[in-house]
């Protein structure tokens, strides 16, 4: 086992070259839902289930992107980004999801990437960001092998119409969430609870990939490249008892090591069985799926918010045949006196370079990575210091890792602009740029203004002495994706609330064991200091400076 180490000392600069953009997502920003012949998708079927999205709000105006495209396109290069993720809205281009093309939806994305490089922006093209076509959920979604394959169509269809334009393709968006959270947890649509099929939608997801990078590849012009995006939360015990230890293991289970170890580890999770084998065969495997899944991909795309402090709690249904794939016997906690954003998420910039240096760890053949989404809720002030304190530090984060070893090329801020924000409506804003749903106004918040001057001169200076750093015991280890508390070591962080009080740690015991609990001291830039060592009795310390 490996203990990650890094000091920071001195201004982080950022490398030439590195991409600064901003991302979005047809459904939470496009509107025209019935506009030119976009078919329904199960988000447009979803939102008019009662119950299902906050206040009863849909993404069927939005941000009215798909009319004021250009607008949003000229705040992108006030901005300066030097790129824009986006995705495509399958039922846009195929209102039946196969079939017959709808020129007039592949027109909107031309206009689009055609004004984008006009502009000097790069269009990273997202094929899919949730937006399922109905047609194809009533043949059974996700949950059945056509849809794999039915999306590989669909990825054909867009390199057709954009590759003479676009060098950058992500296939999917957070299949976690389009997977667990869609039909397992039934939180996003289509809304179903279910085991079996919530595991058979993972794999499915999975299989449209590596079959839409295989048909991508065959087309490819020289320099264009495909890449998938994942969120990746790293998943701590909220104490030190075994169980809430293998409560944690199987959280990291669900939400990261079931995609990152047969897109990039060659095998399936060794413990999917153990986990959920009471409700599934697995029988949606099949032989040579996993050789698709792993395709060699150009990138890695990370969308980052949180960390995940878990604890073991009873599992919702007493029947395991009967669990859905989301109950584990795992409940999310939050820590006290932890830092939270406005939507309550608790902010720990520690947890993208644990994520970002433990890939690097786990999977030795990791493509490079970009950051492309991260970002901050709140209720949509304009003033938006917490923004502003939260990309700066997640942006120290990721210099960090990239010191520590990580290949991070660009970073995506999530979002450009306040959006339709799935199942919590528009009362939580993501966007740098406020949106008025009203009269469909944008205004440029504080966020936006610190982020063009940061990404002109993209240098974050170093802590003066004087103000705390803090010192973090979090370890990786090869074996486990992403940071294990519990080796040896320390990790030392900046200020400005990158590098609060965290976890100490003690012994491996095969999963997420801790036999210490302990909470890092505050000590002062330039000053020698106590370190804390994971794994060693409190009082046990071993000396260090920070510069």
């Amino acid at each position: 086992m490996t203990a990650i180490e890094h000091r920071p000392s001195g201004p982080r600069v950022f490398p030439a070259g590195f991409v600064w953009g901003t991302a979005t997502a047809a459904y939470q920003i496009e509107g025209a839902v019935d506009v030119d012949g976009r078919g329904r998708s199960i988000w447009d079927t979803f939102c008019r289930m009662p119950g299902a999205v906050a206040r009863g709000e849909s993404g069927e105006i939005a941000c009215d992107h798909y009319h004021r495209w250009q607008e949003d396109v000229d705040l992108m290069k006030e901005l300066g980004a030097a790129a824009y993720r986006f995705s495509v809205a399958w039922p846009r281009v195929l209102p039946d999801g196969r079939g017959p093309v709808n020129r007039r939806g592949l027109d909107f994305y031309r206009r689009l990437v055609d004004a984008l490089r006009e502009g000097g922006i790069e269009p990273y093209v997202t094929l899919y960001h949730w937006d399922l076509p109905q047609a194809i959920e009533d043949r059974g979604g996700w949950r059945v092998r056509e849809t794999a394959e039915r999306f590989a169509d669909y990825a054909e269809v867009m390199y057709d119409a954009l590759g003479d334009s676009v060098s950058n393709w992500i296939t999917l968006n957070e299949p976690y969430c389009s997977s667990i959270v869609g039909y397992g947890e039934g939180r996003h649509a289509p809304g179903a609870t279910e085991g079996h099929g919530a595991l058979a939608a993972a794999h499915h997801l999975l299989l449209g990939h590596g079959l839409a990078v295989t048909r991508l590849r065959a087309l490819a012009r020289p320099g264009q490249r495909v890449g998938v995006t994942l969120n990746m939360s790293p998943t701590v015990p909220a104490t030190t008892s075994p169980e809430d230890a293998a409560a944690a293991r199987r959280m990291d289970l669900l939400v990261n090591r079931q995609f990152t170890d047969p897109l990039f580890g060659g095998s399936y999770a060794p413990d999917m069985a153990e986990t959920f084998g009471r409700i599934t065969d697995f029988s949606f495997r099949r032989d040579g799926d996993l050789e698709t899944i792993g395709t060699p991909v150009d990138f890695l795309g990370v969308n980052y918010y949180y960390r995940l402090h878990v604890e073991a709690a009873p599992y919702e249904e007493a029947d395991p045949g009967r669990r859905t794939a989301f109950d584990l016997g795992v409940r999310t906690v939050t820590p006290e006196d932890a830092r939270t954003s406005g939507l309550g998420w608790v902010v720990e910039p520690e947890g993208l370079y644990e994520t970002l240096v433990g890939l690097t760890t786990r999977y030795p053949d990791l493509p490079p990575v970009y950051i492309t989404e991260n970002g901050y809720g709140d209720d949509g002030v304009l003033e938006d210091t917490g923004r502003v304190d939260y990309l700066r530090d997640h942006l120290a984060a990721t210099h960090d890792a990239m010191t520590a070893g990580a290949d991070v090329r660009g970073y995506f801020a999530w979002s450009l602009m306040d959006n339709f924000e799935w199942a919590r409506g528009y009362s939580a804003r993501f966007g740098l740029v406020h949106v008025d749903y009203e009269t469909q106004e944008r205004t440029p918040k504080s966020s936006y203004r610190w982020m063009r001057e940061f990404i002109a001169d993209p240098v974050l200076a170093e802590p003066p002495a004087g103000e705390e750093l803090f010192i973090d015991p979090v370890m990786t280890d090869p074996v486990i994706a992403g940071p294990v508390i519990g080796d040896p070591g320390v990790v030392a962080y900046g200020t400005g609330g990158y590098g609060r009080a965290h976890y100490g740690a003690g012994d491996y015991t095969g999963g997420y064991g801790l036999d210490d609990f302990d909470v890092a001291d505050p000590v002062v830039a330039g000053a020698p200091v106590d370190v804390l060592v994971a794994g060693t009795p409190r009082g046990d310390r071993s000396g260090g400076e920070l510069g």
